[in-house]
C-alpha cells in the first residue's frame, strides 16, 4: 500500500505549503479546485454567507447528511476552515480585503459583473495584493450571449451538446452519470493556479485565471469536435448497436454476456475471429472497413457472447493481450483488492469514508483527517489575525 501522508506530518513538506487560498465559491467548480490545492498543502479559507453559508450545505445527494450539513458539502470542502463574512456590510468587507492582502490565490464563482459591484472585482483586489493569483469559475465566460445564463453542470452538458456522445444512436441525449464539467472546470481552474503560482515564485506578479464550464465540457469532446471542426460539420454518428465512444471503430464497447458484461477496445477484428471463434467475421478482417461497417460487427458480436459466462471470455482473450475487462460494479470493485493497492479511501476523522486525492507524491497518498468545517468556524481566529496584519501595515 502506498505511505499515506496526513496534512499534520510536518516531517513531509506538500508543494503548497504556505501558500493562502480564499475560496469565495460555492457548490462544486470551484470547491474542487481549492479542494486539490488543499490537498497539496494549501491553507484554504471558505469565505461564505452569515446566513447558510455554501449553498451546497444544503445539497444532500442521495439524501445524505453528516449533522446540518450534506454529505456532498463535507466531501468536497474537507480540509478547509470556514469564515463568514456578509460582504454588504462595510465592517465585514473591509475585514475581508484585509484578509486579501495575505492571500496567495482567491477564487470564485459568482456571475458576471458580482465580484465587481461589492468591490471585489480582479481590478480593485489587483491593486490591493499585486502579487494574488485570482480564480473565476463562469458558466459560459464574461461575454458573449450566455454570460447570465446560470453555470450549472446538467445545463453546461446540455448546452455544449455533450449528451450526444454517450449511449447509442437510438438512445435519447444521455448526461453522463457525474458533474462532469463541474469536476473538470475545478480541475482546470486548479491547473491555472498552480502554473500563475509558479510563475509568481519567479516574478511576484499576480494573473487571471478564468475557466468556464462550457469551455471545460468541449475540451473533454476535443477528440471528437476536432472532427467535426474539419468536416463539412458533419455530427458524429452513435453506433447503433453497443455505443461508446462515437468516432471509434468495431469493437470498441460493452457486451452482454450470459452473466455480466464485458469491454473490448481496440483489438483486430481477425484476431478476434481466430480467438472466440468466431469465422463469421472474417469477411470483415479489413481494418479499413471497421468503422464503417461497425455496427454489423458488433452485432456479430454481440449475439455470440451472450452464449457464455464473462470468465470463459476473459479466458480465451486475455492471454492473448486484448484489451479487455469485465464490467464491475462498486461492490465487487471494493472486493478486488485494486482501490486497496492504490489507496483510493480514506476515512475523515471517524465521521466518514471518502476518496483520496489521486496525485501521489515520492510514492505517498496525500490525505487529511480533517473534515469540512462547521459555518464561521474560523471567524475569530481569521478576524483576530487580519487586525494584527492591518495593524503591521499601518
Amino acid at each position: 500500500m502506498t505511505n499515506r501522508v496526513p496534512h499534520s506530518d510536518a516531517e513531509y513538506d506538500l508543494p503548497l505549503t504556505g501558500v493562502r487560498v480564499l475560496d469565495f465559491s460555492q457548490f462544486l467548480a470551484g470547491p474542487m479546485c481549492s479542494l486539490r490545492l488543499a490537498d497539496l498543502g494549501a491553507e484554504v479559507i471558505k469565505i461564505e454567507r452569515p446566513k447558510g453559508g455554501d449553498l451546497c450545505r444544503g445539497l444532500a445527494v442521495g439524501d445524505q447528511w453528516l449533522g446540518d450539513d450534506s454529505l456532498l458539502f463535507h466531501t468536497i470542502n474537507r480540509n478547509k476552515a470556514s469564515v463568514t463574512a456578509d460582504l454588504k456590510k462595510p465592517g465585514d468587507l473591509d475585514a475581508i480585503k484585509t484578509l486579501i492582502g495575505t492571500a496567495d490565490v482567491m477564487i470564485h464563482n459568482f456571475r458576471p459583473g458580482v465580484m465587481e459591484r461589492i468591490g471585489l472585482g480582479y481590478d480593485a483586489v489587483s491593486a490591493m495584493n499585486p502579487g494574488l493569483i485570482y480564480g473565476v469559475v463562469s458558466g459560459y465566460g464574461t461575454e458573449g450571449p450566455w454570460r447570465d445564463k446560470p453555470g450549472q453542470d446538467l445545463l453546461a452538458q446540455s448546452l455544449s451538446g455533450l449528451v450526444w456522445l454517450t449511449g447509442s444512436a437510438d438512445d435519447p441525449p444521455i448526461p453522463t452519470g457525474v458533474s462532469i464539467t463541474d469536476i473538470t472546470a475545478g480541475m482546470h481552474l486548479a491547473q491555472g493556479v498552480l502554473a500563475a503560482l509558479f510563475a509568481q515564485s519567479r516574478n511576484n506578479k499576480g494573473r487571471l485565471v478564468e475557466v468556464s464550464l462550457l469551455a471545460s465540457a468541449m475540451d473533454l469532446q476535443f477528440e471528437q469536435f476536432t472532427g467535426y471542426l474539419n468536416s463539412p460539420r458533419e455530427l458524429p454518428q452513435r453506433a447503433a448497436v453497443n455505443g461508446a465512444n462515437v468516432q471509434s471503430s468495431a469493437p470498441y464497447g460493452l457486451y452482454q454476456t450470459s452473466d455480466g458484461y464485458l469491454a473490448i477496445a481496440m483489438t483486430p477484428i481477425a484476431k478476434l475471429a481466430e480467438l472466440l471463434p468466431l469465422p463469421t467475421l472474417a469477411p470483415f478482417s479489413d481494418p479499413a472497413i471497421a468503422f464503417s461497417k461497425r455496427d454489423q460487427i458488433k452485432q456479430i458480436i454481440a449475439d455470440h457472447l451472450q452464449s457464455q459466462p464473462t470468465d470463459h471470455w476473459l479466458g480465451l482473450l486475455e492471454p492473448a493481450d486484448i484489451w479487455c475487462a469485465r464490467v464491475l460494479d462498486w461492490p465487487t470493485l471494493e472486493a478486488s483488492g485494486a482501490l486497496d493497492a492504490l489507496d483510493v479511501v480514506q476515512d475523515i476523522d471517524g465521521a466518514f469514508r471518502t476518496t483520496t486525492c489521486p496525485i501521489r507524491l515520492d510514492g505517498r497518498t496525500l490525505s487529511s483527517n480533517r473534515p469540512a468545517p462547521p459555518l464561521g468556524n474560523d471567524t475569530a481566529h481569521y478576524r483576530q489575525q487580519t487586525q494584527s496584519y492591518a495593524e503591521v501595515k499601518q
